[in-house]
């Protein structure tokens, strides 16, 4: 699922088409892999793992974020704070049983041309600094320059887009409001310094997505050894309970298959706090789906992002692994926790 939004049309550039996020629009590719300035908040997210499947080396996470901050409206100054871009990265290493992370904030005026940073109206192209995620038509390319934290990434699509939802409309809550368009690349090849494994990308955008009743969500997206791919969600109330849940399961050259709310439970077990922050996360999962029931297993319990100086948010984001009802690992991906350091604001 994965992220961040009222639509008003002024603050996007003349290039950009304010359609805004509604039922039935149909998503033009590569115009939507860009920026949609229009919509409240959006996300590129790119997560996956290296080395072999039987024994991953590394999991990563690249994200970048845009949020419109509704500021501004009316300065005509490039300068003007129209738009927050932010990055995330992070880097398991499964050997060293290290999670290190660094981000980055940058105001932006919505020019796609602006120096410092920018993301592109015409097709997938985000940067902050030296920090980049983009799309040449046939592979994505992520670049992460940082002195704590180098890596550099190319990613190759095996499968066709994944339109989650309703041809790409994705519902979040009980009212039709709290919706995203919301686009999956799942199976990607991955190909960096470090080595080669599989990734998943999500680009989601969007103006409404929390309830005033959720704190967080669950959420988990993994690429199966077979080909398929699983996607798992539920929005969480203050007591733990369910308010919205949803998903998608696609086989090898199948079609995509939502699932409705009542379709998706996901039932926590182990508990692990951080040290860091005292949060207590749920690491261990037992996930139902009309693809099957499944188990969510953690290869490293640290992997918590203190994204304060950013995002203002701690999450939990880390490299998992999809066990079927005999215990055998099927999938590797990544299980992301949001709201137990303190209620999620986007």
């Amino acid at each position: 699922m994965r992220r961040r939004h009222l639509l008003l049309a002024a603050l996007a550039p003349a290039t950009a088409r304010a359609e805004g996020i509604r039922r039935g629009r149909v998503l033009a590719f590569p115009r939507d892999h860009g920026a949609h300035p229009e919509s409240r908040t959006e996300w590129w997210y790119v997560t996956g793992f290296l080395g072999p499947f039987e024994a991953p080396t590394h999991g990563f996470q690249v994200t970048f974020f845009r949020s419109r901050t509704g500021l501004a409206v009316d300065n005509a100054s490039r300068f003007a704070p129209r738009q927050l871009l932010f990055a995330h990265a992070a880097l398991t290493d499964l050997k060293a049983r290290t999670h290190r992370h660094a981000d980055r904030i940058v105001r932006w005026s919505g020019d796609p041309g602006a120096a410092l940073a920018s993301a592109s109206l015409t097709d997938g192209d985000v940067r902050i600094g030296r920090w980049r995620l983009h799309h040449d038509g046939s592979a994505w390319h992520a670049l992460i320059d940082d002195a704590e934290l180098p890596l550099q990434l190319t990613l190759w699509r095996t499968q066709p887009l994944l339109l989650q939802g309703e041809a790409g409309f994705s519902r979040k809550g009980p009212d039709e409001r709290q919706a995203s368009h919301y686009v999956s690349e799942p199976q990607l090849q991955a190909s960096s310094t470090l080595g080669s494994g599989r990734a998943w990308l999500d680009h989601e955008w969007s103006d409404e997505v929390l309830h005033p009743q959720a704190v967080g969500w669950d959420w988990i997206g993994f690429n199966l050894l077979d080909g398929s791919a699983l996607t798992a969600f539920q929005l969480r109330r203050a007591d733990g309970g369910a308010l919205w849940a949803g998903g998608s399961w696609r086989a090898p050259g199948g079609p995509a298959q939502a699932f409705a709310p009542a379709d998706v439970t996901m039932t926590p077990s182990r508990v692990w706090t951080s040290g860091a922050s005292g949060a207590r996360y749920p690491l261990d999962w037992t996930v139902r789906t009309p693809a099957g029931q499944f188990t969510v297993r953690p290869l490293l319990d640290a992997q918590e992002l203190d994204g304060r100086s950013s995002t203002g948010t701690v999450y939990w984001e880390g490299l998992s692994e999809l066990n079927d009802a005999l215990g055998r690992r099927v999938g590797l991906g990544y299980l992301e926790l949001t709201g137990y350091a303190g209620r999620l604001s986007l």
